[in-house]
């Protein structure tokens, strides 16, 4: 296993984000790697969210990963550094009343599988597809909108070990993606 280097995290200030950041600095972490976490959602059917927070989800979820992305793709090529983006099951399936969500979701699915093969040999890129967890995401929605009491949700820093993990593969060998849920996950498959 490869010691990690610098690793710049999006989304740091909770949930996986805040665990990721943890581990990585529990093992010694320093940028030739980053994490791509940050995300927002809109719940509601296409016709009643408002265009403004549709299109808010979509720059934050994709293109607020693509923009990081393109600032530190100069400095992973100079160090062979890693790449892990952080999609979700429903960016695999859909969910009613989640339009934008799996939309930028689905999207960043497609840009990081473009994005391996764009970059192959120059630096490593995971996709990681976490399923639902106990983070502060479903606060302050409707009830209609957060898992059920009993849903069986992953911790987030058991989630932060997975990316930990393809983090630290040597140089050469690639975890391409890895789908990271609780064994009774109700999102997946």
């Amino acid at each position: 296993m490869r010691p990690l280097g610098n690793v710049l995290i999006t989304g740091g200030a909770s949930g996986l984000g805040a665990a990721t950041v943890e581990a990585v600095l529990a093992a010694g972490g320093r940028l030739q790697a980053v994490f791509t976490a940050a995300e927002i959602d809109s719940c509601g059917s296409f016709g009643e969210v408002p265009a403004d927070e549709w299109e808010r989800v979509i720059a934050v979820n994709l293109l607020g990963t693509a923009r990081v992305v393109r600032a530190a793709l100069p400095h992973l090529e100079r160090s062979r550094g890693t790449l892990v983006t952080c999609s979700s099951t429903l960016g695999l399936r859909v969910f009613p009343d989640a339009t934008a969500y799996c939309a930028a979701k689905f999207g960043v699915i497609g840009f990081t599988r473009a994005l391996a093969a764009e970059t192959a040999g120059r630096i490593g890129v995971t996709l990681l597809i976490p399923g639902g967890m106990h983070t502060p995401f479903f606060d302050g929605r409707d009830e209609q909108y957060k898992p059920p009491p009993d849903a069986k949700l992953n911790h987030p820093q058991d989630v932060a070990a997975a990316v930990i993990h393809a983090l630290c593969q040597p140089s050469g060998c690639e975890v391409r993606e890895m789908v990271v849920c609780s064994s009774q996950e109700s999102s997946w498959p």
